[in-house]
């Protein structure tokens, strides 16, 4: 009888969860939701953003991304605080756009499906809305660029071989006018900018985030230009774009700098000169005045960006209004000068779309997005602390607590790790996770341990290859920093990360599995010579420069001794894996070789994957199903 009841109350327990999962999910290990957590849940859930992406060229309008059903759509806004105006409609999210540049009478938008990256471009009429595919369906194409008379649209397309980032050229009101431009070998070839004819274009072959060279390619000769050096040591020359003059380049480089400086390259001479020398953190965004006069540009200050402008004819730069502390991105000046508009995020608001008038310096808010119909006040400021590592090496964090007051004595906390690995934790609005803090008296603990970008091309490159491991390594000092904080509990730790920060989870739960209560992995390598052999062709070679060539047999000796697959025995902590089915960087095969070697080894692994997302989850049915089964795997292993 007992075991009757116990078949009974399995059986609904799995048609609950059944009931409340959508149909392109695979759901294994996963306990059904309750009422009350869904419920209680549900006002984090219901978060906006609205990302500046480009101004109408003849009207003061703004092209923004947000979202108003499951996905990101592109929508116009015709003054502040004015109606967002819906102008892409698809089951697929779309991010990206740019306007014809003479009248806006239509755009270029990008997109792909199941978020296998491999985007094809589409131009929307706007007058009638209608849409037609400008690409061939099956290649990668990439960093659409229109020339100045808008006649032609220019970008990057793997069409020819499948893996080399050839540049082409159409005129997107002819798609059958497109023809290859320059075949390249690889897949780090970038399209930058091009001139007002179409004729002369920038070009960018980037080896690696700190390794990279610029060239000039003449359309009608078809001839290519190396415009900067060669160099015995590794430089990056980063952004760049063409003046109006057609004379010179502006750019961003780290040459003979640990930081990204402002520099200007001289067509003629090839000659460079900084601008901004001075500076000692990295330049990560900026744009031309239309006049030519001066570049609006933002530093990156240990994860907080700060608006600067730099005068061609003084040769000074200027500081831009007070902002809150947190991430701007996608700086653009309007073909008019008198506005610049960017997309803002910091820990008390979602990203959402501004402007600034350059003369008076006035900054204003187009955009505010919903928060649930939370009150942004209560979500809590990081503090910046910086420790130590195991060899001296200082490393930092940004930590979010709870408010002291509703959860006194020492908290558990979420040790939250940054993809790339060239990329940085910053004090960007968590989102979802504001739940963690607020309703559970969960702190998060985000590190930007060695290898992150943002302090220097020298820090950047101390886990590059055999010094992987010491990445995590990283990770035990803030174990360490935990232990040592009144306000947090050692005893109880977890750890999650995405992509890069998913194996960097994995590794973790491996060199230190006694002192984790569970880890998160989404869409992490579990496997390095797995995932090189399997990644997609175009970035292959890109990933082999920052983890290791495994060909090399003394390196793939390396890379198997470290990968968390061949020593899943120490990893005893409770396992969450999340995966897109569709991911082209890291694949579903990465996934599904740990779920199963965790299980094999007797191990506690849950699993979520969907059918239609790629690298990460773009569609809010599943980010909210992922979301809600996370906060019972903390609840469950974290909390209790």
């Amino acid at each position: 009888m007992i075991c009757v009841r116990i078949l009974i109350s399995a059986f609904i327990m799995a048609a609950s969860l059944l009931a409340q999962t959508p149909e392109n999910l695979v759901v294994e290990g996963i306990p059904p939701f309750t009422t009350e957590l869904r419920g209680d849940a549900a006002r984090y859930l219901e978060f906006r953003a609205a990302g500046f992406i480009a101004w109408h060229p003849v009207r003061r309008e703004m092209l923004i991304a947000t979202r108003f059903a499951d996905t990101l759509q592109l929508h116009s806004v015709a003054q502040p605080r004015g109606a967002r105006r819906q102008i892409t409609f698809s089951s697929e999210p779309v991010e990206r756009g740019l306007f014809e540049p003479k009248t806006g009478s239509f755009l270029v938008f990008s997109q792909d499906t199941g978020g296998g990256e491999f985007h094809q471009l589409h131009r929307l009429d706007l007058a009638d809305g209608r849409v037609t595919l400008l690409t061939d369906g099956l290649s990668r194409n990439s960093n659409p660029r229109f020339s100045g008379d808008g006649r032609w649209l220019f970008f990057n397309s793997t069409r020819r071989s499948g893996k080399d980032t050839d540049l082409w050229c159409m005129d997107p009101r002819h798609p059958e006018s497109a023809k290859l431009v320059l075949k390249v070998s690889g897949g780090g070839w970038a399209l930058l900018d091009v001139n007002g004819d179409g004729l002369r274009v920038l070009v960018q072959n980037r080896r690696s985030i700190n390794d990279s060279e610029l060239y000039f390619l003449n359309v009608t000769l078809g001839s290519l230009t190396r415009l900067t050096p060669e160099s015995d040591r590794k430089v990056s020359y980063n952004s760049a774009r063409l003046t109006r003059d057609g004379k010179s380049v502006i750019c961003t480089t780290d040459k003979e700098s640990e930081f990204l400086r402002l520099a200007r390259l001289d067509l003629t001479t090839c000659l460079l000169s900084f601008l901004t020398p001075e500076l000692k953190w990295d330049i990560e965004s900026f744009d031309l005045s239309p006049d030519g006069k001066s570049v609006a540009f933002a530093i990156n200050e240990e994860g907080i960006s700060r608006l600067k402008f730099f005068d061609f004819k003084t040769r000074t730069i200027k500081h831009g209004p007070p902002l809150p502390s947190g991430v701007l991105s996608g700086l653009e000046w309007h073909d008019t000068g008198g506005d610049i508009g960017f997309s803002l995020t910091y820990a008390q608001s979602p990203t959402d779309a501004y402007s600034l008038e350059v003369k008076s310096g006035k900054v204003t808010r187009w955009t505010e997005s919903e928060t649930g119909g939370l009150d942004p006040k209560i979500f809590q400021q990081p503090e910046l602390i910086r420790t130590p590592s195991f060899d001296g090496l200082s490393i930092s964090a940004f930590v979010y607590r709870p408010d002291p007051s509703r959860f006194p004595g020492p908290r558990p906390s979420l040790v939250l790790i940054h993809g790339g690995p060239e990329s940085q934790s910053r004090p960007l609005f968590q989102a979802r996770y504001n739940y963690l803090i607020n309703e559970l008296g969960i702190a998060l603990v985000v590190p930007n341990v060695r290898g992150s970008a943002g302090y220097g091309k020298t820090f950047l490159t101390l886990d590059d290859g055999f010094k992987r491991e010491d990445s995590v390594r990283d990770i035990g000092t803030f174990l360490d920093w935990i232990a040592n904080d009144s306000g947090l509990d050692a005893a109880r730790v977890a750890v999650m990360g995405g992509s890069y920060g998913g194996y960097m989870t994995l590794a973790s739960l491996v060199m230190y599995g006694e002192r984790f209560k569970c880890g998160v992995d989404i869409v992490g390598i579990s496997n390095f010579v797995t995932f090189l052999t399997h990644t997609q062709d175009y970035r292959r070679d890109l990933r082999r420069v920052e983890y290791g060539d495994e060909r090399d047999p003394k390196m793939r000796t390396h890379l198997e001794q470290i990968s968390p697959l061949n020593n899943v025995s120490k990893i005893r902590a409770p396992l969450f894996v999340v995966q897109g089915k569709n991911d082209p960087r890291v694949p579903l095969s990465e996934a599904e070789q740990m779920v199963k070697a965790v299980r094999e080894k007797g191990g506690i692994c849950w699993y979520l994957m969907a059918k239609d997302e790629g690298h990460g989850f773009a569609k809010k049915r599943n980010i909210d199903f992922q979301f809600l089964s996370t906060l019972l795997f903390l609840k469950t292993h974290l909390l209790h």
